[in-house]
């Protein structure tokens, strides 16, 4: 167990997105919105408690046939293109005052999927050589 992560500015970030998508979750759930609201708040939930466990349980580094800094980049950056789309609708139709709210925590969520995105992408750019490791001729 990597006990250092969850105080890491990446592990605080993702802790704080999978909270705030199950608030996002919770809200959607509780006015009765629209499945795709719904949905979007519980696949970004679980997606990202999944990233957690990743990073906690060091599994990033046995299960390396995958590059997974830049899978979770991605996934940062599809759930913020939805979650922009999805909350700003939940925001100009507001059904009921839970709608309303999950598209706020929504728009929370898509500034954290970001600021998650930019800090993953600052460790795959900047750790590790860049270029040839041998010396040119």
């Amino acid at each position: 167990v990597d006990s250092g992560f969850p105080r890491s500015p990446r592990g605080a970030v993702k802790i704080a997105r999978a909270l705030v998508a199950f608030v996002t979750f919770l809200c959607f759930v509780a006015s009765r919105s629209h499945g795709a609201y719904t949905a979007l708040a519980a696949m970004e939930t679980a997606i990202t408690a999944l990233f957690v466990l990743l990073y906690l349980l060091k599994l990033d580094k046995k299960l390396s046939w995958l590059f997974w800094p830049l899978a979770d980049v991605f996934n940062s950056v599809v759930a913020a293109l939805f979650l922009l789309i999805v909350c700003l609708f939940a925001i100009i139709i507001k059904t009921n005052k839970g709608t309303l709210a999950g598209g706020v925590f929504g728009l929370v969520l898509l500034v954290l999927c970001v600021v998650d995105a930019v800090l993953l992408f600052q460790k795959i750019s900047l750790n590790g050589p860049r270029g040839r490791t041998t010396p040119a001729k």
